[in-house]
């Protein structure tokens, strides 16, 4: 920013430097309806917001956060990701969406639960956790 010198009557000089106030950021685009997708593992929890026709829109993790370690995968730091997800949804005009989670951490219900703080509705939960229904081939027996 330049900075300006004035003097005053008694000699001494004056440093005003104007300040700039961000406007708030307006959305590009007003969207009403969108998709919330959680995926709770045991040691993060990501969330991802998309319109009804899959693009992404944001997103965010307990990592990206600044959760380190063992606490990314707490619910305390799903609530924080699903919080933050909230507010940006609330800026963009979402009145309801869909969620659709998967993994089995202990982030699944918070996430969803701090996304619907923000006056959101849910209009359908989904449960899409991969399920293995033959799991991988068996070990060769011992040959001793």
């Amino acid at each position: 920013m330049p900075k300006k010198k004035t003097t005053t009557e008694t000699g001494a000089e004056e440093i005003k430097t104007a300040e700039v106030v961000a406007a708030p950021k307006a959305p590009k685009k007003k969207i009403v309806a969108g998709t919330l997708h959680v995926e709770a593992t045991f040691n993060n929890t990501k969330v991802v917001f998309s319109d009804k026709t899959g693009a992404t829109l944001f997103w965010s993790s307990a990592g990206s956060l600044g959760f380190r370690g063992a606490k990314k995968g707490t619910p305390f730091a799903a609530t924080k990701v699903g919080d933050v997800i909230g507010e940006k949804a609330e800026v963009l005009g979402v009145k309801e969406a869909d969620v659709i989670i998967k993994g089995v951490g202990s982030g699944r219900e918070p996430a969803v639960r701090a996304f619907m703080a923000h006056n959101i509705e849910i209009t359908t939960v989904k449960d899409q956790t991969p399920i293995p229904h033959n799991g991988p081939k068996a070990k060769k027996p011992r040959r001793v």
